[in-house]
Parts: structure tokens; C-alpha cells; sequence
């Protein structure tokens, strides 16, 4: 019936020896024997999605005219920087997508401090140095300058507005640290400029000593210190009089570049953790209850097969949750959903090998004959019903990725890795199993065994 059937049995008591230990596992730490140093090193927390654990989601749109056109490639970058500012606050758990045209999506599962959160991603984090001579402005102080993200000519409303030049922008950064001053009473940034960006500062210090150069992030006045010498070694701070936050979250803004497009604020939902466990309580019990009801109806109608079939979902369910947690796959409730719509692909492949090997059975042939024909004859079926199932599933994944519905692409991943599981549980799995019983009870009562 099988050949080598002993080395398909190791194989899979090894799959689900490994299964099991990252599913009971929250994380794993393999050391080197000679030095104790970690050799592995991996956290095996489930990852949960904002519909199970709570959380902001934001929508957040271009703040442009909406004729103006966006290219592809700046809003890539927006949504790469906005990435990485809420990385850098702490947000490790964030999904960043692009909707559309012009819109980014953002969830934070389990974020509790919002308000951050929105105000680093909002901000545009356009940092400017600007000449504005003898003008010392006050911080907080608006100012109009010639320096535009998209290129356009600035021209005031108000003839009588000054437009002050800007020397360089943040893009000529090269780093960006935050320290204590001297006196340990406040936080500045210390910042080290670009070949380029250096030799500009250089030329406009040496130029305008005794002068002011305005630092605007945002169009909005920082600090204004007064040129006392010229600065030619690429490096400057920017002081004033910053909490540890307040130095910390301005550093973020400026250590990930600026916004290639201005971003508002569409839309904000937030899920309370209450409402979150709740859902995913529901979801578990629901789960179990659909799978005791198919185990039952399996074991019934299937008899031995039947049992072979229920220990091959378990199976089945074992490697694939360890797979998500392995490789932190976010569950969400439409993942959940997709998790047990591929548990059912995996119990049609059995139900159509076991219809199969009913029929040879009743056509004469002896067991060993039937279990080959059955698989043989009921492989082409099995193959395109889940390469239908993989294909529908990359087709949700771009239409996800496309329009920013995550609830669309955590369905479809969930489905297709289901899918390609439930592949080898119930080819090589369950067939291996069968074989084992049949061997071991050896049953010549058709209809007790297998319900003809």
C-alpha cells in the first residue's frame, strides 16, 4: 500500500513534536552548550489583529487638492516613514497599508497612548533652516518661506507677508541624538549634516555671523539662535527648552525624513480590549463547536476513517497555528474565519478519498487495492479544487493590499496557508494514518469499518 511507511511515521510524529512545542511555547531560547550564548531566540506570542485585542485604527488621506495627482512611488515613502516614526515609539505590533490613490491605513493593535501616536503620524516633519536676519523670531512663531515639498511657487495671500529663504531642509540630515544640555535641566538635538548640506551650512554661517538662523519644523519657529561663528564641521544642536518626550518624539520626526506629501486625518476608530476579548471568546467557542459537530459526523458516517480523518485536523490544526506563531502571522477574526473555511477544504479531500475507497470497496477489490485507487482516483479532483482555493486567495490578497482592507487580507493569507496544510494532512497524513489502523486492526466487516 505504502512503501517506506516507517520513515512517513517518523516524519510526522517529528512535524507534530515540533508543532506542539511552539504552540505550548510563549518563547524559545536555544543556547550554545560551549559559551551559553543564545544560538535562538524567538518570542512565541500569538499576534493578535485590533478586532481581538483592541486598539486605534486611523485613516489618514493626502492633504492635497484632490486634482493634484500622486504618484505611486511618494506615497510608498509616506507610508515607509509613517512605519517607521510609530516603530520608533514603541508601536512594534502596527500594520501600515496603502489604500487607494491617496489614502494610508493604519492599525495599532493594543496601542493605549493614541494621542502620540497621532500627532507623530500627522506630522509632516518638514524641518527648514532659515536665513531671517536681523529677525529673531519667538517659538511658536509662524513664518512663510520660499521652500515648497511639491515645488510650488509660495505666494502670499497678503502682498505685506515677508517670505524668508530657506538655506537647506531636514533632507540634508545625516543624524539625528538626542542629549541633555550642561546643566542636565533640559533635552536638545544634535544633528550631523551631509556632505552637501554641510558645505551650505558652512558658506551661510561664515557669511552671516551676528545674524539669526530660524529652525521652522513645520512652518512653526523652534529655536532662532543667533550665528556666533561659522560652523564648518557638518554638525549643529537645536535647543530650547524640551521635556524628555517632547526631544524624543521631535528626534523621531526628524531622524525619518519628512513626509514627501502633507497627511490629515480622516477617520479614527477605537476598540476597547474588553470588546476585542470578547470577540475572539466567541470565536473560540464557535470554533469548537463547528469542529465537535464535523468530528462527530466524520466518525459516524466514516466509521475508521472517519477517527483517521479527526486525527489528521488535529494534526492539521497543530502545524498551522504553530506556523502562525512562528512566523507572526496577525490573527484577526476574518483570519480565524479563513483558518476554519481551509479546515473544511481539508476534510473534503478526505471525504472524496473515502467516497472513493467506499466504491472499490463495493466494486470488489480487495482493501489494499481500494485505499491506492481511492487516492489515485481521487487526487485530480482534490488538486484543482484547492489550486482554485490558492488562486481565489491571491486575487483577495491584491484586492487587500490594493484598497487597504486588511479584514480582506488576513482572510486570504489565513486561507491559502490553510489550504497548502491541509495539502499534506490529508495526502500524506492521513493516508499514512489509515494504513496504520489497517494494519493494526486488520478489519474484514466492511460495513462496521468503514460503513458500506
Amino acid at each position: 500500500m505504502i512503501r517506506n511507511l516507517t520513515n512517513r511515521i517518523i516524519l510526522i510524529v517529528v512535524v507534530l513534536a515540533l508543532a506542539l512545542w511552539v504552540d505550548f511555547s510563549s518563547e524559545i531560547e536555544i543556547l550554545n552548550p560551549v559559551t551559553d550564548e543564545p544560538l535562538l531566540s524567538r518570542n512565541l506570542e500569538p499576534r493578535l489583529g485590533l478586532d481581538l485585542q483592541g486598539g486605534l485604527q486611523v485613516l489618514l488621506e493626502a492633504d492635497i487638492p484632490a486634482d493634484q495627482q500622486i504618484d505611486s512611488e511618494s506615497m510608498e515613502i509616506a507610508r515607509d516613514i509613517v512605519q517607521q516614526r510609530t516603530d520608533a515609539l514603541g508601536v512594534n505590533e502596527n500594520i501600515i497599508q496603502i489604500a487607494g490613490d491617496r489614502r494610508i491605513v493604519g492599525e495599532f493593535p493594543g496601542l493605549a497612548d493614541t494621542e502620540s501616536v497621532l500627532a507623530t503620524i500627522q506630522q509632516t516633519g518638514l524641518l527648514e533652516f532659515v536665513d531671517t536676519g536681523d529677525f529673531s523670531p519667538e517659538p511658536g512663531t509662524i513664518l512663510v518661506t520660499d521652500y515648497s515639498p511639491t515645488g510650488e511657487t509660495i505666494t502670499p495671500s497678503d502682498p505685506e507677508t515677508v517670505v524668508y529663504r530657506t538655506i537647506m531642509t531636514g533632507a540634508d540630515l545625516e543624524s539625528v541624538v538626542v542629549s541633555q544640555d550642561t546643566l542636565a535641566t533640559s533635552y536638545m538635538i544634535n544633528f550631523t549634516l551631509k556632505s552637501d548640506g554641510a558645505q551650505i551650512f558652512a558658506d551661510h554661517t561664515s557669511a552671516n555671523i551676528g545674524k539669526s538662523l530660524t529652525i521652522l519644523l513645520d512652518k512653526q519657529v523652534i529655536s532662532s539662535p543667533i550665528i556666533n561663528d561659522a560652523i564648518i564641521g557638518g554638525q549643529g544642536t537645536i535647543s530650547g527648552s524640551f521635556t524628555l518626550d517632547e526631544a524624543n518624539a521631535f528626534a523621531i520626526q526628524l531622524r525619518y525624513g519628512s513626509l514627501p506629501i502633507p497627511l490629515k486625518i480622516v477617520e479614527t476608530r477605537i476598540i476597547g480590549p474588553t470588546l476585542g476579548a470578547d470577540s475572539l471568546s466567541k470565536s473560540l467557542v464557535a470554533g469548537l463547536i463547528g469542529m465537535t459537530i464535523v468530528a462527530l459526523f466524520m466518525i459516524i458516517y466514516y466509521r475508521m476513517p472517519g477517527i483517521v480523518a479527526v486525527i489528521s485536523i488535529l494534526i492539521y490544526a497543530a502545524v498551522a497555528f504553530a506556523i502562525f506563531k512562528w512566523f507572526h502571522f496577525t490573527l484577526t477574526l476574518a483570519g480565524i474565519a479563513g483558518f476554519m473555511l481551509s479546515t473544511g477544504a481539508a476534510l473534503d479531500a478526505n471525504i472524496l478519498i473515502f467516497e472513493r475507497l467506499k466504491e472499490e470497496l463495493r466494486n470488489g477489490k480487495n482493501l489494499a487495492q481500494a485505499v491506492d485507487q481511492g487516492w489515485t482516483r481521487a487526487w485530480s479532483s482534490i488538486r484543482d479544487s484547492n489550486l482554485a482555493a490558492i488562486i481565489t486567495s491571491l486575487i483577495l490578497f491584491w484586492f487587500g493590499s490594493t484598497f487597504g482592507a486588511t479584514i480582506v487580507k488576513g482572510f486570504s493569507l489565513t486561507l491559502a496557508l490553510g489550504v497548502v496544510i491541509s495539502l499534506f494532512t490529508a495526502i500524506y497524513v492521513t493516508r499514512t494514518l489509515l494504513v496504520v489502523f489497517i494494519r493494526a486492526f486488520k478489519p474484514q466487516d466492511y460495513d462496521r469499518w468503514f460503513g458500506i
